[in-house]
Order: C-alpha cells, then sequence, then structure tokens
C-alpha cells in the first residue's frame, strides 16, 4: 500500500514537471512571437523605402541614424511594454486612469492612422506579390488580405500570428543578409561612420524612430503578452528581453537593408527613383534578385496588415463586450476595409500624408502616459520604475514631440495645396 502511494505520489510529481515544462515552453514561444510582431509591424512596405532613399542620401553614415534610433527604440519599447505588464492594462486604458477621456483619443489616433496605413499595407502585399509572381497588384493585393483574414478565423489566432510573424521574419531577414552579401559593402567604412559619422540627419533619426516604434507598432508587442496572459512584476525580466529582441530583430533587417544599399551605392550603379528598394535587389542579383524582393516586400507587408489590424482593434476592445466578444471579426472587418479602399479608389495620398503626420504625435503622448502611469500607485501598485528609464524615456518624449510638431507645421499646407 506505501509503495502504491509512493508510486501515485511521483506520477504526479512527474506530471506537474511535464505541465510547468508545456507552459514555460508557451511563455517562452508568446514572448518570441510578441518581439517578432512588433519587429514585422514595423518593417512594412515603408520600411524598405525609407532605408534605401536615407542611404542614398547619406551613405556610410546611415549607419549613425541607425544606432541613433535603435536606442530610442529600446527607451521607447522597454518602458512602455513594462508598464503594461505590471499593470496588466492595454495602453487606452492606462491612458484613460492618467486622465478620464485620455485613452479614448489615443484610440482613435491608433485607429485612424493603422487604418490608413493598413491601406498602404495591402497595396504593398499586392505590389509583392506582383515583383515574385507577376499576379496582378489589385487581385495580389486581395489574394494577401483573404491570407490575413484566415489567420484571424483560425481557432487559434494568437498562435497562428505569431508563427506567420516568425516564419515571415526569419525570411526576410535571410534574403536580406543574402543580398548584402552579394553587393560586398565596404563594412570597415559603414563601422566607423556609425561611430564617428561625417554627416548627421535628424530628420532621418526622427523617421526611423516614427516607423520602427510610432502609431500602433508602440502597443503590439506589449498588448500580445497582455492577451495571452503574461503580466504582473515576476514576468518583467521576460518582457523587458522580448521587448529589446523586437528592436533587435528590426536593426538586423535595417542594418542588412542599408549594407545592401551601400554597396550598390558604392559601386555607382543607379538606383530607380521609382521603386528604390526593389532596383536595389535587381541591381544585386539581376531578375531573381527582382523576384527576392517581391518576396521581402509581401512578408513585410502581410505581416504589417496583420500588426495593423490586430493591435488598432486592441484599443477599441474594452470600449464594448461585443467588440471583446467578438474582436477577431472586428479585426477582419478592418482587414476588409483597408483591401476595399484600396482597391476601388486606391493609395489615398492626402489622408496618408496628414494621418502620417498626426501618426508622428503618438509616440511622444503614448511614451507620456506611460511615464505618468509608471509613477501612480494606483497603477502600477507597489512597483517601482527604474530612475534610468524615467530620464531616458522623457528625453525621447521632448525630442520626439518637437520633432513631430514641426512635421505637423510642415505637411499639413501640403493637404490643401
Amino acid at each position: 500500500m506505501v509503495a502504491k502511494k509512493s508510486e501515485v505520489s511521483e506520477a504526479g510529481i512527474e506530471q506537474e514537471k511535464k505541465g510547468e515544462f508545456v507552459k514555460k515552453t508557451a511563455s517562452k514561444s508568446v514572448l518570441i512571437g510578441a518581439a517578432f510582431l512588433m519587429a514585422t509591424s514595423s518593417i512594412g512596405p515603408g520600411f524598405l523605402t525609407q532605408t534605401t532613399v536615407f542611404t542614398q542620401q547619406l551613405a556610410a553614415s546611415f549607419g549613425f541614424v541607425i544606432l541613433i534610433s535603435l536606442i530610442l527604440d529600446i527607451v521607447a519599447q522597454v518602458n512602455v511594454w513594462r508598464i503594461i505588464a505590471v499593470s496588466g492594462l492595454r495602453g487606452q486604458e492606462i491612458a484613460n486612469k492618467v486622465l478620464p477621456g485620455l485613452g479614448v483619443l489615443l484610440a482613435i489616433m491608433i485607429v485612424i492612422g493603422g487604418l490608413a496605413f493598413n491601406i498602404g499595407n495591402v497595396a504593398g502585399a499586392g505590389l509583392g506579390l506582383n515583383a515574385m509572381l507577376g499576379v496582378d497588384p489589385i487581385m495580389g493585393a486581395i489574394v494577401s488580405a483573404l491570407f490575413a483574414i484566415f489567420i484571424f478565423i483560425y481557432k487559434e489566432a494568437g498562435k497562428a500570428m505569431d508563427k506567420v510573424a516568425q516564419i515571415a521574419g526569419g525570411i526576410m531577414i535571410l534574403l536580406m543578409l543574402f543580398v548584402a552579401f552579394k553587393t560586398s559593402p565596404p563594412v570597415g567604412e559603414a563601422i566607423v561612420n556609425t561611430v564617428w559619422p561625417k554627416e548627421i540627419s535628424w530628420f532621418a533619426i526622427v523617421t526611423l524612430v516614427g516607423g520602427s516604434v510610432g502609431g500602433y507598432i508602440t502597443f503590439a508587442g506589449g498588448h500580445r503578452l497582455l492577451d495571452a496572459g503574461i503580466k504582473g512584476q515576476e514576468s518583467l525580466p521576460e518582457v523587458t528581453k522580448s521587448s529589446v529582441t523586437g528592436i533587435l530583430i528590426t536593426g538586423v533587417m535595417r542594418i542588412a537593408l542599408f549594407l545592401a544599399v551601400l554597396g550598390v551605392v558604392t559601386k555607382g550603379l543607379v538606383i530607380d527613383p521609382a521603386n528604390p528598394p526593389a532596383s536595389v535587389f535587381q541591381l544585386a542579383a539581376g531578375n531573381i534578385g527582382y523576384r527576392m524582393f517581391g518576396m521581402i516586400m509581401w512578408a513585410a507587408a502581410i505581416t504589417s496588415v496583420v500588426g495593423a489590424a490586430y493591435t488598432s482593434v486592441s484599443f477599441i476592445r474594452s470600449f464594448h463586450p461585443n467588440i471583446e466578444k467578438y474582436h477577431n471579426w472586428v479585426i477582419i472587418a478592418f482587414i476588409v476595409i483597408s483591401t476595399t479602399t484600396f482597391t476601388l479608389v486606391g493609395k489615398p495620398v492626402n489622408v496618408l500624408i496628414l494621418v502620417g503626420a498626426l501618426n508622428a504625435l503618438v509616440l511622444p503622448l503614448a511614451l507620456g502616459i506611460i511615464l505618468v502611469a509608471a509613477h501612480k500607485k494606483e497603477i502600477v501598485g507597489t512597483y517601482k520604475h527604474p530612475r534610468w528609464l524615467t530620464v531616458t524615456g522623457a528625453i525621447v518624449v521632448v525630442l520626439m514631440g518637437y520633432l513631430s510638431i514641426i512635421t505637423l507645421i510642415e505637411e499639413i499646407p501640403k493637404i490643401f495645396s
């Protein structure tokens, strides 16, 4: 009888260990998925064009821009992800606790910006399939939208989204590194200029930071972790690591594309201004390079479609019980509206310019809210936010806020010109 009890006890312990292992594995998968979701959300069609154009303008000095933008990105993301995890609240809920109604304003800015830019993401997916397979861009956009919709119809939508982000991110990084290798860039010169640049462009830094962690991307990974149940002070080491990993993944992509373009530029080859990133790949590896560009463009665009739709809708989930209950269908509606707009009226340039300028304000506003919330006991409880994160976060808020206002002043007149 004693032996049997012992066997039962050992079996129970073994079962408990297996359960803990499965739980830890699932948690690790979500953390990696959140990092890739944030990274691939930021690596859209605009990312490819920005990096190519700025490398043309600044040459090896663009390495310095990447370095500074990565530091600012990390400061912003670590602050945001930690407070979301500690509070157990989404961005709009934190904002409403800081100041009633502020969460509604933040949600409106995120949703409008996300919807407008998703039109561009859908267009990019269509162009990607066109370059890769020769498919008509409109048809390519529709097929891509159906692929994105299928992810959210699937019962385990969260896991599917994580997996798609990881696979697409991996493919993009490998292809980008291959092209960078093919162009044989002056790596030594790039390293020197990363530390001691010949030219500095603050506009390029602001553009990169806004494109990497601005708008809906600010909250993409943090909201994904929250939806997966990863929260509380005990999760902070993993949450912090995941946020930094997301930025580093973006950085690897940015550096690989920078080196590929630098290699083309230093050889004196002429990049087509009509489609700079596609031209780089074609110059580097001929027709195969152009097809590879199509694959990268499609992967970048489709993950941005998914990330923009998921995160934008996460900002209105708490506004009504039915939105929370049917949030996957609301995400699908978001994708359908973006795709329909593109197929019927094309890419609304004026709207994108205005929303792009407004979207630049999201990061300083959102990060400012987070920094205030970090020191409110009714939001974070007994948690003590590191002083260095508060100080560096405040620097990012002031810098991005000032430069974003300048961007607004410059961009709004263009709408009416």
